[in-house]
């Protein structure tokens, strides 16, 4: 098996630009249809270096989604951190989850996630890059929890397992156009979840405004 060539200051720029090119042709045609000459051609580079900075395909899937994810937690940890509520912050990671790309602020990469669940599934090296990736998203559930006041009552760790598995299910519906669970459907169920969990009072409706 190759091994990938060390990360460092003065290639950082051409492994960016790889990543870039395979975290795009993966979310268009799927891992199964990208080919590493896809992603030199992509890039402008050749399938060597491709190769010489990647090691293997699987990898290369590992850390298009990890390099993908990092924009996703910069932006989510800034804006969390600006939310005071926990009912708001969980209602963010709700939205960040189960709204798709094109109505949300937060860059989304479910095509390349559902392929690294299916490549996991076989292969030890992308199975351990998603334990490494998911470990991240439970930790910010739990920040999320332990900023409300419900933290001394609730065990934060089974709760981020629970409500994680629950909006992958959801995100997965969501994407697949399920006809019963739209992004409005899912949302609802997964902030019915925490309400219930967490012991947090339902959402205060808004009144419209009365006519004439």
């Amino acid at each position: 098996m190759a091994e990938p060539a060390p990360a460092t200051e003065n290639n950082e720029g051409r492994r960016v630009e790889m990543l870039d090119a395979a975290a795009s042709l993966i979310c268009e045609r799927g891992f199964g249809d990208t080919r590493i000459a896809d992603v030199a051609k992509r890039a402008g580079v050749s399938s060597a270096l491709v190769i010489y900075y990647f090691g293997t395909r699987d990898r290369l899937l590992v850390d298009a989604l990890r390099y993908s994810e990092e924009s996703f937690y910069e932006a989510a940890e800034k804006m969390l951190a600006e939310v005071t509520s926990m009912r708001e912050r969980l209602s963010l990671l709700i939205k960040w989850t189960v709204i798709p790309q094109a109505d949300n602020e937060i860059p989304g990469a479910w095509g390349l996630w559902f392929d690294l669940w299916a490549q996991a599934f076989r292969h030890e090296e992308v199975k351990a890059g998603r334990v490494e990736l998911d470990a991240r998203w439970r930790r910010m559930i739990v920040d999320a929890v332990k900023s409300g006041e419900a933290s001394d009552k609730v065990d934060a760790r089974m709760f981020a397992l629970e409500f994680g598995a629950l909006l992958d299910g959801l995100s997965i519906q969501v994407a697949l156009e399920d006809p019963e669970v739209d992004s409005e459907v899912a949302y609802a169920i997964a902030m019915r979840f925490c309400e219930r969990e967490l012991d947090l009072p339902p959402a205060k409706k808004k009144l419209k405004p009365k006519k004439g």
